[in-house]
Order: C-alpha cells, then sequence, then structure tokens
C-alpha cells in the first residue's frame, strides 16, 4: 500500500478502527432517541383514541405507567446524547459519554417498543401499525456497535477506575459551524 493511503502511523490499524466506534455508537444512540420519541407519539395517540370499558385506554394506572416510562427514559437518553454530541463539537474524547449515551438510549428505546406494543395490544402485532416495525429496529440497536453487555462492562470498568481513555495522539477538531457554513453552503 502507497504511504499516502496510510491513516494514522503503521502499526496504529486497530486504535484507527476502534476510534471509529466513538462515532458508530453515538450514531445509533440518536437514533435510539428518535425511535422512542416515536413509540411515545404512536402510544399517545393509541392510547387517547382506543376506548376499553369505556374510557380512554390512557385513563387506566398501568398504560400511564408505560408512557411515563417512555417519556422518563426518552429525556435521559436525549440528554446522554445531547452531552456526548457537545463533547464530540468541542473536539473531546468522549468514549466513555457515547457509550453510556448508546447503552441507555438503545435499553430505553427497546423497553419504549416493548411498552408500544403491548399498549396497542394484538394490533401490535400487525403491520397496521408502526410500533411492530419500532420493536425489530429497536433490537438492532441494543445490538449493533457494541452489545449492552459491552457496554455495561466498560461502564463498570470505568467506575471501578480499570478504564481510562488516553488522549488521543490526533486531536479532534473543534466543529466550527461558521467554517463549515462557509465550506459547504449548508446551515
Amino acid at each position: 500500500m502507497p504511504v499516502e493511503n496510510l491513516l494514522g502511523h503503521e502499526g496504529e490499524g486497530f486504535k484507527v478502527a476502534m476510534s471509529a466506534l466513538d462515532n458508530g455508537r453515538y450514531t445509533v444512540a440518536a437514533g435510539a432517541v428518535g425511535l422512542i420519541r416515536a413509540c411515545l407519539e404512536a402510544s399517545l395517540y393509541y392510547a387517547r383514541e382506543r376506548k376499553t370499558f369505556g374510557v380512554d385506554l390512557g385513563r387506566h394506572q398501568l398504560v400511564k405507567r408505560m408512557i411515563a416510562l417512555m417519556a422518563q427514559r426518552g429525556e435521559m437518553a436525549r440528554l446522554l446524547v445531547y452531552r456526548a454530541g457537545w463533547m464530540k463539537n468541542q473536539g473531546l474524547r468522549n468514549t466513555r459519554e457515547t457509550s453510556l449515551a448508546k447503552w441507555t438510549a438503545c435499553d430505553a428505546a427497546f423497553e419504549a417498543a416493548s411498552d408500544a406494543v403491548q399498549i396497542h395490544g394484538a394490533y401490535g402485532y400487525s403491520d397496521e401499525y408502526n410500533v411492530e416495525r419500532y420493536m425489530r429496529n429497536a433490537k438492532g440497536a441494543v445490538i449493533y456497535e457494541g452489545t449492552r453487555e459491552v457496554h455495561m462492562l466498560m461502564q463498570a470498568d470505568y467506575a471501578l477506575g480499570y478504564r481510562s481513555d488516553k488522549p488521543l495522539r490526533c486531536e479532534l477538531p473543534a466543529y466550527d459551524a461558521e467554517r463549515w457554513q462557509a465550506e459547504t453552503g449548508n446551515w
């Protein structure tokens, strides 16, 4: 391979590949936040429209509980993704924060999808409603870019002090909105 095609220095291939995981994990986490929102919106609509025992389905305590947990977990996941995104935009190392955001958001998305299917009852398994697709998508997000178990172990190692991130050899540049707009013409 020609030297001009080399990313990083010779022998750093694994480090370069692993550094790309933060970007993929961040994207999966952000998508999971959107998935939680979609589950919540579908569940809110259905719970207000569907009547059981003469009242809105949403009037039942267990349905309220599922909806409340979707809202709570969605906010927590969103804030963790925003925190990791802010760090990325500052050019800061964000492996720990991105891992936590990915783990939290993907688990929350799977729980939200499971509850959305349950709220929809038998319709939750049919393709008449999007929640069955949300369930499949949520399971995929839990698995790729590191399973929940991988992220759980990473977070335990950070908490126990067994893992710490070394500074990057090449620091990431901070996001510069004006420069990006000037170079791309987008805003």
